[in-house]
């Protein structure tokens, strides 16, 4: 799986949402300062990628993900604690937890779904 650009994951959070869609819908969604030209190239480019597919109606497309967000989440995440934590996920919520974005009672909660999947 190819990396995103921030701009090319802003679109693939639009597609996902709408599920499939025409350019002018994804623009809709999007801030106000894209334009058509712009989301009409990164959709190709996703295209190209692999993220997504479309239909054609006479001369447009109608756009839709192939790639589910929660298979990107994961390949995602995979990467990051890959690159940045190396490879340990323990190491990830360490680092979460120092910086106060995780609470005690969100850690319970993760180990209670841990302990309920054996």
């Amino acid at each position: 799986m190819e990396n995103l650009t921030n701009k090319e994951e802003e679109v693939m959070q639009a597609l996902w949402k709408l599920e499939k869609a025409f350019v002018k819908e994804i623009l809709q969604i999007l801030p106000s300062t894209n334009h058509y030209n712009t989301i009409s190239t990164i959709v190709r480019n996703l295209e190209d990628k692999g993220y997504v597919a479309f239909n054609v109606y006479g001369k447009t497309h109608q756009y839709y993900p192939i790639i589910s967000k929660e298979e990107y989440s994961k390949g995602f995440m995979n990467l990051a604690s890959k690159r940045y934590f190396n490879n340990s996920y323990k190491n990830m919520v360490s680092f979460f937890a120092k910086q106060e974005k995780i609470s005690a009672q969100d850690l319970r909660e993760i180990l209670e779904l841990i302990e309920n999947k054996k």
